[in-house]
């Protein structure tokens, strides 16, 4: 991703983190955020390794101040993991953090002969991990049919219907106004708009998602989790303990259906979420997780686990189609660890419900190409005036449209419950009770595959689907 639209994802993330001070990595490049002079590691010994050594190296090199290495309160919880403070967060701007680095470099000689990772950054995990205009909703008309169309069924879903989590923000009030949601359930979305009565950014995305599993897998008994109510953002060191939260709430789903990540560089995955991943192996809970939007071959956790030995069944990595479905859309992440590729741009789903119309604000955009260089008018410029994460040359007065329902949006976030729900509704026309079997299955039988970047992957390709026209890229002085 360029730095400079990385940025504008920082500034936006920042102001949904109050209190946070965070930094761009690796190192200034436009990878992930985190949080600044802060590392993780594992709570009991090898925590205090990791104290005793940063605090050693500091000493010795002149690398940072020895005295402000300090262990930020117990783990206290059941991600495993510590919070250890390595310089004041206050310190510097957020164009990366040399205590921090300094502070993964002094472990690292520790951490090869351990032959384990015992240090990282605390970074931030995000529902919307890009710059991309196309990560914000788009209105469509009051009468608009939802694509994916909601599936025919007969009857209603018995007691023992397959069991969806999903793991976002949350419910908006009205959500059951919209018919396919009226028997979902799960946290309500807090602060939906704020003092002028303006929706919230990244409010909907839950039910949105939600609905999108409705259509695909209408007998489905769906529970919306709110762990990401806040801006969709959170913490790794949080992170863990939300997703066990969300899955002992209500007891461990059939499926898991998250769209949230981050890459960290490393191909070995994410220190905080490392107690849950080792968890869900035990269950029979299957994860299906969003591949990410940065356009890039880099892993990005947690659907990297997917690629992992030992995950290969518990996890399934969902890319982006293109809205054709003749590709991969250009801002989805991909390469080996992306196991299927499922519908997710400009597709139509429940934004809110339809009691009350709730306007939104854009920012007007001045991104006229593709950042990653495709020549179809993909989400990045379509339609023109999306663009809220965009500040720098944005007008001055934003453009305010109003939602009375239905939405279109884009991304990986939304691939993500459509294969979540072609599993689910897969194990309902087979009678199969093991989720990972059923995608084992799934992914055996499909019959459409779809070239992404040179390699030939599964397209996940719901019936009631119905690809969009691929508009002609627009003309340029």
């Amino acid at each position: 991703m360029p730095p400079q639209r990385f940025r504008e994802q920082f500034r936006q993330i920042q102001r949904s983190m109050p209190g946070v001070p965070l930094a761009m990595g690796p190192d200034d490049a436009g990878e992930f955020l985190y949080e600044k002079g802060v590392v993780l590691a594992r709570e009991g010994e090898e925590a205090q390794v990791v104290e005793d050594t940063v605090r050693g190296h500091f000493r010795t090199f002149a690398a940072g101040a020895p005295d402000r290495v300090r262990r930020l309160g117990p783990a206290g919880n059941r991600s495993g993991v510590v919070r250890i403070q390595v310089s004041d967060p206050g310190e510097g701007d957020a164009g990366g953090d040399p205590a921090v680095a300094g502070a993964l470099r002094a472990l690292a000689a520790v951490e090869g002969r351990a032959g384990r990772r015992m240090v990282t950054r605390n970074h931030v995990v995000h529902i919307a991990v890009n710059a991309c205009p196309g990560d914000e909703p788009v209105p469509v008309a009051r009468d608009a049919r939802p694509n994916p169309a909601v599936a025919e069924t007969d009857g209603e879903p018995g007691e023992d219907a397959e069991r969806v989590l999903v793991v976002d923000t949350g419910l908006m009030h009205d959500h059951r106004s919209y018919p396919p949601l009226a028997r979902t359930h799960g946290d309500a979305q807090v602060a939906e708009c704020d003092d002028d009565g303006i929706l919230q950014q990244y409010c909907g995305h839950g039910t949105f998602i939600a609905g999108l599993v409705a259509a695909v897998a209408p007998h489905t008994d769906i529970t919306v989790s709110g762990a990401l109510n806040d801006a969709g953002a959170v913490l790794e060191h949080e992170f863990g303990e939300k997703l066990f939260d969300a899955v002992e709430a209500g007891g461990w789903p059939d499926v898991l259906s998250l769209s949230a990540g981050t890459s960290n560089g490393r191909t070995d995955g994410l220190l905080g979420v490392d107690a849950f991943m080792r968890e869900l192996c035990e269950r029979r809970t299957l994860l299906v997780a969003c591949a990410g939007n940065n356009g890039s071959a880099t892993p990005f956790w947690p659907a990297a686990y997917a690629d992992l030995p030992g995950y290969e069944d518990a996890v399934l990595s969902v890319g982006a189609l293109r809205a054709d479905g003749e590709s991969g859309a250009c801002f989805s992440n991909h390469g080996g660890w992306v196991k299927a590729y499922a519908p997710g741009e400009r597709l139509t789903s429940a934004l809110t419900g339809f009691e009350t119309p709730v306007p939104y604000v854009y920012q007007h955009s001045t991104y006229d190409a593709c950042r990653y260089g495709f020549d179809y008018a993909c989400t990045c410029h379509h339609p023109r005036h999306m663009g809220l994460l965009s500040e720098d040359g944005a007008s001055a007065k934003p453009d305010q449209v109003m939602f009375e329902g239905l939405a279109q949006w884009s991304g990986t976030s939304f691939a993500t419950p459509v294969a979540a729900g072609m599993v689910v509704s897969h194990m309902a026309a087979r009678g199969e009770r093991d989720p990972r079997a059923a995608r084992r299955q799934l992914l055996h039988a499909v019959e459409e595959f779809v070239d992404v970047r040179g390699a030939h992957k599964p397209a996940l390709l719901p019936p009631t689907w119905r690809p969009v026209r691929v508009p002609a890229p627009t003309a340029r002085p």
